[in-house]
């Protein structure tokens, strides 16, 4: 864990529009439980473009329980099980929407299913304080320390004071590669213009695969539960 005093907040700030979130609904029972390389690459296949965007990322799909404190099942061969709520999210320059939006109506192959993608809704970044992002790439075996100590040298590289960062459980998946491994981190106490240039900038490698991407997070006290 990683703390130092609060931060003062903004109340009244506009929600910049220059990087959003498209949540597209999806028609799918479920997905293998180590789809991220598949996913990432049926959805280039369409949106080709993908690859030469800093900015651009895809969120992976979690299924029903996918809450604050769900973690993928340990078998890689298991499957996840989506219901309807269930949703496909990619983050891109508002200037690429419309591009992205060809996604709508298509049928991608992911392993042994067919995930089909409908209408999407756009959704600004949040301004909100604490920030969370599932996977952030690591080496294997790295202590905590040292992944909080090279996390607070990339938050730095983006103008963003380190004030309380938590780290979490470490989990990995297959690319042709081999295998990648990460670690979910929290970030507390963010001043909004920071908690946006975070969305919009990640940390680490594999925004593709759903890596370094935040969105917001109920609090620290969730975390530490989850």
């Amino acid at each position: 864990m990683y703390w130092t005093e609060n931060a003062d907040k903004e109340n009244k700030i506009k929600i910049p529009d220059d990087v959003v979130d498209l949540s597209f609904k999806l028609d799918c029972k479920c997905l293998a439980n180590d789809h991220v390389w598949e996913l990432s690459q049926s959805v280039q296949k369409i949106l080709p473009w993908l690859a030469d965007e800093p900015q651009a990322g895809i969120h992976q799909i979690h299924g029903a329980e996918s809450m604050n404190g769900w973690n993928r099942p340990e078998e890689p061969d298991s499957l996840i099980h989506l219901s309807r709520r269930s949703k496909m999210t990619l983050r891109v320059p508002a200037t690429h929407v419309k591009k992205a939006l060809e996604l709508e109506g298509k049928t991608l192959t992911v392993g042994d299913n067919a995930l089909i993608i409908k209408k999407a809704e756009v959704k600004l970044l949040s301004l909100y304080e604490v920030q969370f992002s599932r996977y952030v790439i690591t080496e294997p075996g790295i202590e905590e320390e040292e992944f909080l100590h090279n996390a607070v040298k990339e938050l730095k590289a983006i103008n963003i004071p380190p004030r309380k960062l938590l780290s979490g459980k470490s989990q990995s998946f297959t690319t042709p590669d081999g295998d990648v491994t990460t670690r979910s981190l929290l970030v507390a106490d963010l001043e909004p213009m920071e908690a946006i240039r975070l969305q919009e900038t990640g940390i680490g490698e594999g925004r593709l695969l759903g890596c370094g991407l935040f969105v917001p997070h109920k609090g620290i006290k969730h975390a530490k539960e989850s």
